[in-house]
């Protein structure tokens, strides 16, 4: 922008064709100056709105108030403000040298009426007060006739860093469409949650009642949040309060919120991108996945018009990528391969991370393609194996980023008193869900290699590494009683992962389907005898369900569904009861209940609780509290009956929070074997980018 519009780069100073996303021009500048000579000779802005869609909507649709214009304004310079607020460009005022002209015949014109003798006091002090402002506005517009026909030097390129607090979740932040704040998820000593920095202050704060938030986003006016947590969408407002519940939403993967209170988002890992209103109401299916090329459709973006929007489809090499879409229906465009999800730029890229560098794009809209040659805004930019890059963008053009992604883990050996007893295989960043083997000579995980996500074994002995699975997206294992075995989950046959079976050697020639239908599914464990094989199932209306299938007749059946969650599911060694967390309280907890007939549940856990495990005796559970502690409870089934002692803290864990099994395991002899980051998560501070021009 130039001239007087650099300095004025705000919603009440844009003109009608700078809001419709139009060059800036000098006439956008003489709209800007008039917006400036009203405020002063008014007293109040032109155009007021309480957001900057109010506000563009009133420069759009709105005149302002003449009437608050001093009534003994001189006419010629009446007659200028008009003239710089005309909508249409071509009736404005076409330079600052007409103005100049128009303010030395006002000049003139005050120079003959000011000395008129004035009865009224107010009448004389508004005067007086008129001519004060006449001769400031005077004085502005000499020195806007020196700056307003030559454009002023491009503001330079800046790159600021912000630290946040610790997290294990470095790449969750959102920079606010105005461009005022900055939203992200950290712990800092406490539990994860939403963290709020305004941009022109050093410090952040967090955000009560959004423990266990992911994936923040904002809404299109910068006044709320919307974020997943607890297998829901919820909203909170910027500036406090308690949040609210949208929708459910099992493991959100996004989302995005427009400026007429509507938001798209991914309920689930393997589903379509839907849509919902802001105040709630019934969740509608915008997208439609394409199996089995396509798997899930996450991460929405929408453009300025709020009608178009940017995603990311995981799928297949060739049907994977950023594609563009609208409300009003048709079919989605793909328009590039990427390693994340998109953003749109102002005024005209696509913003995306590619091996590593923020990529820009130009983004023809109209045609749904892009054009002209990539350029790199940053590198190295983190990413994550669910497809979210470490970047966000402003409304006005900021750009913040920040490079790393998901932490490094390790397979550590604890005793009880939490003293390390060892470690198991090497650091690596994309392995999870350890479980152990019968005999607790090997741990199969899920372990990803260049974004293919498969079963891994290890033997504890000799350290080697064994690939199991060679299929995309195999996740979840469960060892068989005997050990020869691994049940787990994939999506090989459609969208919606289903359950199998192979050899523990990794064998594929026995591979075997053991469960199929509609519903994502994961197994969670197997009970001792080998007759049932646990798992949850995801069901669109009541989120996470426990199942049970019966191994000799391959029959399922449910174990236990409600409207809430229930998922990582245990057997006890003995059969008789399954513990499991749930949030049906309002936060997760872990219960027990019996089996096979889930009749009377004990709650476990007393202050929130994830991943319960047990003891190989029976008599003890273990789970994980909010702040990362090991616990152990004392439990004793005599008969039909449960009793559960108090929870005892044995350790800090740095362990993560996953939502299909424990992230880790307990051995036979009472030791535990933890996946749990290297050490404490010290991300990279976020880089925030100004005034970015492509070069």
């Amino acid at each position: 922008m130039t001239g007087v519009g650099v300095i004025l780069g705000t919603a009440a100073y844009m003109s009608p064709e700078q809001a419709r996303g139009k060059p800036v021009d000098k006439r956008a500048d003489i709209w800007a100056f008039g917006c400036v000579l009203y405020e002063m000779l008014a007293g109040a802005r032109a155009f007021r709105g309480e957001t900057v869609s109010e506000t563009l909507a009133e420069v759009m649709k709105s005149e302002p108030r003449w009437t608050a214009l001093p009534p003994e304004m001189p006419t010629a310079l009446r007659n200028i403000v008009r003239r710089c607020l005309e909508k249409d460009p071509r009736q404005r005022v076409r330079d600052i040298g007409d103005v100049r002209i128009g303010m030395q015949d006002a000049r003139a014109e005050a120079t003959t009426t000011l000395p008129v003798p004035v009865v009224a006091g107010r009448s004389r002090e508004r005067l007086a007060w008129t001519a004060a402002a006449l001769l400031a506005v005077v004085s502005v517009v000499g020195v806007a006739v020196t700056l307003v026909p030559r454009p002023n030097p491009t503001a330079p390129e800046m790159r600021v860093e912000i630290t946040t607090p610790a997290t294990s979740s470095p790449l969750q932040f959102a920079l606010s469409p105005d461009g005022r704040h900055l939203v992200f998820v950290a712990s800092g000593g406490g539990p994860e949650r939403l963290w709020l920095r305004a941009l022109d202050k050093t410090d952040a704060q967090p955000m009560a009642g959004t423990d266990g938030a992911e994936y923040p986003f904002w809404s299109a006016e910068s006044r709320s949040i919307g974020f997943f947590a607890s297998g829901k969408l919820y909203r909170i407002d910027s500036t406090g309060g308690p949040p609210e519940v949208v929708t459910n939403a099992s493991a959100g993967r996004g989302g995005a919120w427009n400026a007429t209170g509507t938001i798209l988002f991914t309920p689930t890992p393997n589903s379509p991108l839907s849509r919902i209103a802001a105040s709630g109401g019934e969740p509608v299916a915008v997208t439609r996945l394409d199996p089995p090329q396509q798997t899930s459709h996450r991460f929405p973006q929408f453009l300025p018009d709020g009608r178009h929007f940017l995603f990311y489809a995981q799928g297949s090499p060739n049907a994977s990528g950023i594609y563009l879409g609208s409300l009003d229906g048709g079919e989605p465009k793909r328009l590039t391969a990427a390693d994340t999800a998109g953003a749109y730029l102002q005024p005209d890229r696509l913003i995306f991370v590619r091996q590593g560098a923020l990529t820009v794009r130009r983004l023809d809209v109209a045609r749904g393609e892009l054009t002209g040659d990539p350029l790199t805004m940053a590198s190295p930019v983190g990413s994550t194996n669910v497809n979210l890059g470490g970047f966000s963008v402003s409304a006005d053009g900021r750009v913040a980023y920040r490079a790393g992604g998901n932490e490094p883990t390790q397979l550590t050996w604890f005793d009880r008193t939490g003293k390390v007893l060892g470690v198991a295989g090497a650091p690596e960043v994309d392995l999870s869900l350890p479980e152990l083997s019968p005999d607790g000579r090997q741990v199969a995980f899920e372990r990803s290699l260049q974004r293919n996500l498969n079963i891994w074994g290890m033997d504890l002995v000799h350290g080697r590494l064994t690939r199991l699975t060679f299929d995309a997206a195999d996740r979840s294992p469960v060892w068989s009683p005997d050990g020869t075995r691994i049940a787990f989950s994939s999506s090989r046959k459609g969208p919606q992962p289903d359950l199998y079976l192979k050899p523990s050697t990794g064998a594929a020639a026995t591979e075997e389907l053991l469960l199929q239908t509609p519903n994502l599914k994961r197994p969670q464990d197997w009970s001792r005898d080998g007759r049932f094989l646990l798992y949850f199932e995801l069901d669109p209306k009541t989120a996470r369900d426990l199942w049970v299938l019966d191994m000799s007749g391959r029959k399922p059946r449910v174990f236990v569904n409600t409207p809430y969650e229930e998922r990582i599911g245990q057997f006890s060694p003995d059969g008789r009861w399954i513990a499991y967390e749930t949030n049906e309280s309002g936060e997760f907890q872990v219960v027990v209940q019996p089996f096979p007939e889930p009749s009377r549940k004990w709650q476990i856990s007393t202050t929130g609780g994830t991943q319960p495990r047990w003891r190989a005796d029976g008599m003890e559970l273990y789970f994980i509290a909010p702040d990362g502690k090991l616990m152990a409870v004392p439990v004793t089934a005599p008969g039909a009956t449960f009793e559960a002692g108090t929870p005892v803290a044995l350790f800090p864990t740095r362990i993560g929070t996953p939502i299909i099994k424990p992230d880790y395991a307990v051995s036979r002899d009472g030791r535990f074997l933890i996946n749990q980051t290297v050490e404490e998560a010290t991300a990279m501070p976020i880089t925030l980018i100004l005034n970015w021009k492509p070069r």
